[in-house]
């Protein structure tokens, strides 16, 4: 048997040859016949060499970014979001002959501002070139990009996600931006299923984009989510970008392989177009579970582009890329190079400085980025990393826990924990964001403040929470008054309920007077059930000591 398969080898090799003298430019036509002796052996090399070792994922990521501006990136058409359809289109979107591309100076500002941020180098001297594909959507036929040199390159994004037993350790992880491009979306493709019919829709046709092309430095779908709600982040910060991902001003397509640590990396799936961060790192955990398996059985990953269907919780096929596309780029007639300037001192003689885009200028002008901001909370109020972290990460609750602060006497750290447990749990549990909470800060303030006044126990506080999140527009002080659930500070009542309390456990008071302290707090706790948590718990502590010695 396997003198036989030597033999079929060695007639397929000489074949081979002969059909590359005849035909050089031609491909392989015939393949390597795999006999089943030869899988086997196969497959026993796959298992002994990933028995030392397990196959881990590899993830790199393509952002496309709409860039905040009112005007599209050639043409004076406007930017809008679910306008009605082709309405935003002008004679250029529409690739009518004789129009040329004006580059619009904001989408230029936002990509150098963008790249600021990610700590890219800028390059003074850019190019536009020409993607060649034939969709419906795209009317000339090209999308114009930047494939030979891009406006920014050499980056790195910083993100933190929370890890540790208790998912409460800070760790930082970094990714290396490979470049930032500006280019051009295209329109979209409206399917009718009742009239089998496409339609077209240009609104979007020529909005201005960033294409952020992070290299494959992160292993797990976690890390990637993690480093996109970071870029997320950055973005809104600067104001370059919405990054709505539900109106598709940020898509992702996550590029996926897997491999033993120190081989070659593996065959990679492109995932297309994720609009969420959550359904980002299912995508790609199922796909590094997909191709892990895959392999195991003995079997080939595909080159192939898939999508994610959030209803299943997995990828499907949509089109291999067994054959090399050729885009035939070329570079783009229509426009000079993109030139931009370190400062005005380096602007030729006759340029409009308020005309010309200056590095200087713009990095002059960078905001406060979601990094130092979260240091800065964590300095100013002595809070934890992880709180610094929740605070940032969630929309909107920095500004809402300093407006507590500001409405209460309440330590900040004691404040946190009302705003990261409590609020934060809520709006999670409802998928609602900080804006819509029914509680406002100043609300919060009044609630903790009697709290912190000796008005309530924490117990009361939390009940009379979860009350004003059901009542919205209810107070706290309504709350309590019309309840009831004021502390009990009448020292004659009190005691007797602390009396009633000693005189049914008398082996709990046996163990506190042979010296087991902790006991007492058994007891405190059965006097809070007697007044449902409206007992003074210092007054309590001192009559139930003084009973109990």
């Amino acid at each position: 048997m396997a003198a036989s398969s030597v033999a079929v080898s060695e007639l397929l090799h000489n074949m081979n040859k002969q059909i590359s003298v005849l035909y050089p430019k031609a491909a392989c036509v015939i393949r390597r016949i795999s006999t089943p002796s030869s899988r086997c052996d196969s497959q026993l090399q796959l298992r002994a060499k990933s028995a030392p070792q397990q196959l881990v994922g590899v993830v790199g990521l393509e952002v496309h970014a709409q860039i905040n501006s009112k005007t599209k990136l050639f043409s004076g058409s406007p930017v809008g979001f679910s306008a009605p359809p082709n309405c935003l289109v002008s004679p250029f979107d529409a690739s009518l002959p004789g129009t040329l591309p004006v580059l619009n100076k904001r989408c230029v500002e936002a990509a150098v501002m963008t790249g600021l941020a990610l700590n890219c180098t800028i390059n003074k001297k850019s190019l536009f070139d020409r993607k060649h594909y034939f969709y419906a959507d795209l009317p000339a036929g090209y999308q114009i990009t930047q494939l030979r040199r891009p406006i920014a390159v050499d980056g790195m994004l910083t993100y933190s996600l929370l890890g540790g037993k208790k998912r409460s350790q800070v760790i930082r992880k970094t990714v290396t931006i490979k470049q930032i491009q500006l280019e051009q979306d295209s329109g979209k493709s409206l399917h009718d299923d009742l009239r089998s019919q496409t339609l077209i829709d240009l609104n979007r046709a020529g909005v201005g984009l960033m294409e952020l092309v992070m290299e494959p430095d992160m292993s797990c779908g976690e890390e990637a989510a993690a480093a996109v709600r970071e870029l997320q982040l950055i973005l809104q910060a600067l104001g370059t970008c919405h990054a709505n991902m539900s109106e598709g001003q940020l898509r992702v397509d996550a590029n996926v392989s897997v491999h033993k640590p120190g081989e070659p990396l593996g065959i990679r799936t492109e995932v297309k177009n994720i609009n969420s961060v959550r359904y980002l790192a299912r995508a790609i955990d199922y796909e590094i579970q997909r191709q892990t398996e895959v392999l195991q059985r003995g079997g080939t990953v595909q080159n192939e582009t898939r999508a994610y269907d959030s209803k299943s919780g997995e990828t499907i096929p949509m089109r291999d890329k067994e054959g090399l596309q050729d885009y035939r780029f070329m570079p783009e007639p229509n426009l000079p190079p993109v030139i931009v300037y370190e400062d005005n001192a380096s602007l030729p003689t006759g340029i409009d400085a308020c005309q010309a885009v200056v590095v200087q200028k713009i990095r002059a002008g960078l905001p406060e980025l979601p990094s130092v901001k979260r240091d800065r909370l964590v300095q100013t109020y002595g809070i934890l990393p992880e709180h610094g972290f929740t605070l940032v990460n969630e929309d909107g609750l920095v500004e809402y826990f300093e407006a507590v602060l500001k409405a209460t006497k309440k330590e900040p750290r004691k404040v946190i924990g009302w705003v990261t447990n409590e609020l934060v749990g809520r709006l999670k549990q409802q998928d609602m964001s900080v804006s819509q909470s029914p509680i406002s800060p100043s609300a919060l303030a009044e609630l903790l403040e009697l709290q912190e006044s000796g008005h309530i126990s924490s117990s009361v506080a939390k009940q009379v929470f979860q009350e004003m999140w059901r009542s919205s527009g209810k107070t706290a002080s309504q709350i309590i008054q019309e309840q009831d659930l004021g502390l009990v500070s009448d020292a004659t009542q009190l005691h007797n309920i602390c009396q009633k309390v000693v005189d049914s456990h008398p082996d709990e008071v046996h163990a506190i007077r042979n010296g087991n302290k902790k006991v007492l707090n058994k007891l405190m706790g059965l006097v809070q059930k007697e007044t449902k948590g409206r007992a003074d718990p210092v007054l309590v502590r001192a009559i139930l000591q003084e009973k109990t010695s």
